[in-house]
């Protein structure tokens, strides 16, 4: 018995041991829900390659893209283990934008992503990809926080 809440579930991971969480947790509401999982992997090139940058930026822009698809490429193998359907998708851009485009633009009813849980100074600092999404997203948003919090 399946429920169609959730056909079409975005699985947003950057590689990280937390997005490993986020996308087993992923992976169980789309086995009771029978979604399709859009695995999304999101290159920052805006943070990475500077725009006055010449000297060897092809190279470093092939180099994270090809990481970036290692790291789908890793996640696609674990979500088909669990007999869920799943659909790699790599973009390159904002990561926050980028995930909410992706969602809101292509019917998906879930966004699924971790959080490092980084606070005061060091989240002012670094951002928060998660918390960008959360605030500006249409698409209902599940965030798994990380297992030391």
């Amino acid at each position: 018995m399946s429920n169609s809440l959730y056909r079409n579930i975005v699985i947003a991971t950057d590689g990280s041991e937390n997005s490993q969480r986020a996308i087993s947790c992923g992976v169980e509401i789309a086995k009771l829900s029978g979604a399709t999982v859009h695995a999304l992997y999101v290159v920052d090139t805006p943070s990475m390659i500077s725009e006055t940058w010449t000297a060897g930026k092809e190279m470093v822009h092939e180099l994270i893209i090809r990481e970036g698809k290692k790291v789908l490429s890793k996640v696609k193998k674990i979500i088909e283990d669990s007999r869920v359907e799943v659909k790699e998708v790599l973009l390159e851009g904002y990561p926050s934008e980028e995930i909410i485009n992706f969602a809101e633009n292509n019917n998906m009813d879930l966004i699924v992503m971790g959080t490092l849980g980084k606070t005061g100074l060091e989240r002012f600092l670094v951002g928060s990809v998660a918390e960008n999404v959360v605030r500006n997203s249409k698409v209902p948003v599940m965030v798994i926080r990380n297992e030391s919090l």
